[in-house]
């Protein structure tokens, strides 16, 4: 999205209080559970976590928690933690998040730089391709939603911030450093 139509700090809060990020609700946990579940395989329950981009009902770190996991939060409307972004963890979880960044390149640099060697990155968002009809895209139309990946996008990244490997799995995306 060009820099003249970012929605304004406040616009955006207004927007993320918008979603149904109730930790009980099941139908949003089943939405996650997805990832919830990559992490699972993919983790063990000694490693450290971050959710990044949170929102205001962690449901994430409620999921992962009841498996044994210790996560800690970050949002910058809702979970404000800066002292969490000055350690690394052996991944970091952005559920709905990556589409929402207005300077990718320096999010992906940070998130890579908070990873321990060996540490991967769990991305939910909708990668965009060329069978999707962008005019009737239900994806663009979140006014907040400022940036779309491709699948190049994120062979892109992977190459470009030092992850070693890239798994895209649907809307689930692994990048481990």
């Amino acid at each position: 999205m060009d820099q003249a139509f970012w929605p304004n700090e406040e616009t955006e809060k207004l927007r993320y209080i918008e979603h149904n990020n109730d930790v009980y609700d099941t139908r949003y946990q089943s939405f996650l559970k997805p990832i919830v579940e990559k992490v699972i395989r993919h983790q063990k329950v000694s490693d450290k976590g971050l959710d990044y981009g949170a929102g205001p009902g962690p449901v994430v770190q409620y999921l992962l928690e009841q498996e044994g996991f210790k996560i800690k939060l970050y949002d910058p409307f809702f979970q404000n933690y800066p002292e969490n972004l000055k350690q690394t963890y052996d991944f970091i979880i952005l559920t709905e998040v990556v589409e929402h960044f207005h300077s990718p390149k320096k999010e992906f640099q940070k998130l890579a730089n908070l990873l321990e060697p060996g540490g991967s990155l769990y991305i939910l968002t909708y990668p965009y391709n060329d069978s999707i009809n962008f005019e009737s895209w239900y994806y663009k139309n979140d006014r907040t939603h400022t940036f779309f990946y491709t699948a190049e996008a994120f062979e892109w990244i992977c190459e470009h911030y030092s992850f070693r490997k890239l798994d895209i799995e649907g809307r689930i995306i692994r990048l481990q450093i």
